[in-house]
């Protein structure tokens, strides 16, 4: 694995191969006078950030520094990724300078572009297509729940189909769990994309209802996100309106098994997309799981850019 810039394109050995080192890097970090680790010592990340994120700054920081790395944070004034600068060149400067390329960017070509050019790792830390970060500390997550071997589980998308929808119907499908999108008729995954992703792996089997009473009905897990994604701020009270009957609450949860668990990639907005009951409840969890973007990311770096 060279660059990870989609679950699609990352082998079903390789997620399982990376999450494994995610496990073992947590365990190692948990004991008593644990040492920081040297595995990537004197390496550099360097973190292009268009999009401003809590969560993928903290966790990859974090993560370099404690395998004996440090992060290169740059944002888009400085970089000017696609416009003062076009991305391949972008790759080839920093190639020379660094030993990872993290992006967080709006649009996904751009990432492309940065690993068709670049000599060092690139990571897309979220485009307007995908987010395989996330997804990754998703699968984390349910491995921590339900033990590493999650096939025959579903999980219910309840919301808008779009790119954590995307990357975690793709890692349910290679992990061969069921993934049943909730969504009104127009925000729904494309329609060919079980089709597409047949080439990758026979075990993909996506859903897409209207419903989100039947989706959750035989769910191990209900995953929300926020109705209103960064950039889509002009589409809030349209989004909002259509969206209202998809709100993962109490009345919702009650109707999936006594089992399941909720699932919430942050930053929530209480009273939409989740209620304040369910997120703080005691099948949430959604805080476990951002915990879990450090550590996934961790394994991801140390297998990307060290010799695990």
């Amino acid at each position: 694995m060279k660059h990870f810039i989609s679950i699609t394109d990352t082998p079903t050995q390789e997620l399982l191969h990376v999450l494994e080192v995610s496990r073992s890097l947590r365990a190692q970090r948990g004991k008593p006078g644990a040492a920081q680790s040297s595995l990537l010592t004197g390496q550099t990340l360097a973190m292009i950030f268009e999009k401003p994120s809590l969560r993928t700054r903290a966790s990859f920081e974090r993560a370099i520094v404690e395998l004996g790395g440090h992060a290169m944070v740059m944002h888009q004034g400085e970089v000017g990724l696609g416009k003062r600068e076009r991305p391949a060149d972008v790759a080839r400067v920093l190639s020379g300078m660094v030993q990872g390329i993290m992006a967080r960017v709006f649009e996904h070509q751009k990432l492309i572009e940065l690993a068709q050019y670049s000599s060092v790792p690139v990571i897309n830390a979220l485009s307007d297509y995908s987010h395989p970060c996330q997804a990754l500390a998703d699968a984390l997550t349910m491995t921590d729940e339900f033990g590493p071997d999650l096939r025959g589980r579903t999980m219910a998308f309840v919301g808008d189909g779009n790119n954590v929808a995307r990357s975690l119907a793709v890692i349910c499908g290679k992990l061969g769990m069921n993934f049943i999108l909730a969504a009104p008729k127009g925000y729904q995954l494309e329609s060919n994309l079980a089709q597409r992703l047949r080439t990758v792996t026979e075990e993909i089997k996506i859903e897409a209802i209207d419903d989100p009473f039947a989706a959750v009905k035989h769910a191990d897990v209900i995953y929300t996100d926020t109705w209103v994604s960064m950039g889509q701020e002009n589409q809030a009270q349209t989004r909002t309106q259509v969206f209202e009957k998809y709100q993962v609450n109490g009345e919702l949860v009650a109707g999936a098994p006594k089992h399941a668990i909720v699932l919430h990639c942050l930053p929530a907005y209480r009273g939409c997309e989740i209620t304040e009951d369910v997120l703080e409840g005691p099948q949430s969890r959604a805080f476990p799981q951002a915990h879990n973007r450090l550590h996934a990311q961790k394994g991801l770096l140390a297998v990307l850019m060290g010799t695990l």
